[in-house]
């Protein structure tokens, strides 16, 4: 066996794999989902498409009409558009395409785990600007690693996960300026900031924005998401991708959502802002803890007690969290998701009860 397992490659052997606690509870705000489940519309009328639909047919080889009306809602060239299987998938395709051995790639963080993960297993190197000390985006120090490095792609998440923290768009025109890179902005939140950074897409050949309908469209559980960027590269991305890759069932349910955004979805995406907002006040009111404001919806919060006593003491009362203790630059804080009112209230009882206790 010790000759088999020096087939796989050494920078893979030494990753931990992406994981996540198998903590079961009633108060779910660990992952970032929306807290309400798609409204009864998108379901029934997705039910209603799919009727008559062969189950032993393959689904489209190219969602044509997902990427029509993904290019409408995002106002976007249809040509520019790749509908994935999640956008985890889609991130995974566009560093298939540009990374290897000699490759580098420019991430702030903390930020989402994958980036690094994908880059690793592609043998590419990572390139780190940190964060500032307040957790904001360092933008001139970012310019800086882009000038000196020369990072073959950038990736930026805004809202950031999990600081929940946005780049300016002014500040993304002086990256996209300082890189001959590419430049990806995963916004998979960005919904809940009320602004995208989709617009500059006319203005930059070297940028690529992702998205998601996991979050704010609540269909987490079938797995979309899109990517936007100038066609000569969407051309390029989906050779790494695998055939069929998105399933009928998903692409019917993603054209409903987008048919019902405004009716159905951006109602909730309010609904969530109001109670991020208001669940930030009431934690910022608790002796040790301070929440970070975030435009996302979650938000990291500072404690001063070890972020995994709390973790536990909030599992032991039923509610799962995320324990982010382990990510750089964020050894005294935990991340919550935001959750339907009564779940924020039950959190906060909860978390008078270990701080006060």
């Amino acid at each position: 066996m010790t000759e088999a397992i020096n087939k796989i490659k050494p920078g893979v052997r030494g990753l931990k794999a992406y994981t996540l606690s198998s903590c079961r509870a009633s108060v779910k705000i660990n992952q970032n989902e929306n807290p309400w489940d798609a409204p009864e519309r998108i379901r029934s009328q997705t039910l209603a498409r799919m009727d008559g639909r062969q189950w032993s047919r393959y689904p489209d080889f190219v969602p044509l009409e997902l990427q029509q009306r993904l290019a409408r809602f995002a106002d976007w060239t249809p040509e520019g558009v790749i509908a994935g299987n999640g956008s985890n998938e889609l991130i995974q395709a566009l560093l298939m395409v540009t990374i290897g051995a000699g490759k580098r790639v420019l991430i702030s963080e903390p930020t989402f785990a994958l980036y690094r993960q994908i880059t690793t297993v592609l043998e590419g190197e990572i390139i780190v600007a940190p964060m500032k000390a307040d957790l904001t985006f360092d933008v001139a120090g970012i310019c800086d690693a882009a000038q000196s490095s020369a990072p073959d792609v950038t990736i930026i998440c805004s809202p950031n996960n999990p600081t929940g923290q946005t780049i300016a768009d002014e500040d993304l025109a002086c990256l996209l300026r300082a890189t001959s890179g590419l430049v990806v902005i995963d916004e998979a939140y960005h919904e809940f900031a009320g602004h995208s950074v989709a617009p500059l897409l006319r203005e930059h050949e070297n940028l690529i924005v992702l998205r998601t309908f996991s979050k704010a469209m609540a269909l987490a559980g079938l797995r979309v998401g899109y990517l936007l960027a100038p066609p000569v590269l969407t051309n390029e991305i989906r050779k790494a991708l695998l055939p069929y890759n998105l399933n009928t069932f998903s692409q019917t349910a993603a054209e409903v959502a987008i048919d019902n955004y405004d009716r159905e979805l951006r109602p909730l995406v309010a609904r969530i802002i109001d109670e991020r907002d208001r669940l930030c006040d009431e934690m910022s009111h608790l002796e040790g803890l301070t929440p970070m404001r975030s435009k996302a919806n979650f938000m990291i919060v500072r404690s001063a007690i070890d972020p995994k006593f709390v973790f536990e003491e909030l599992l032991r009362r039923d509610i799962l969290i995320r324990d982010v203790s382990g990510y750089p630059m964020l050894k005294d804080y935990f991340r919550v998701s935001v959750g339907r009112p009564d779940e924020n209230g039950r959190l906060l009882t909860a978390l008078r009860e270990i701080f006060n206790g």
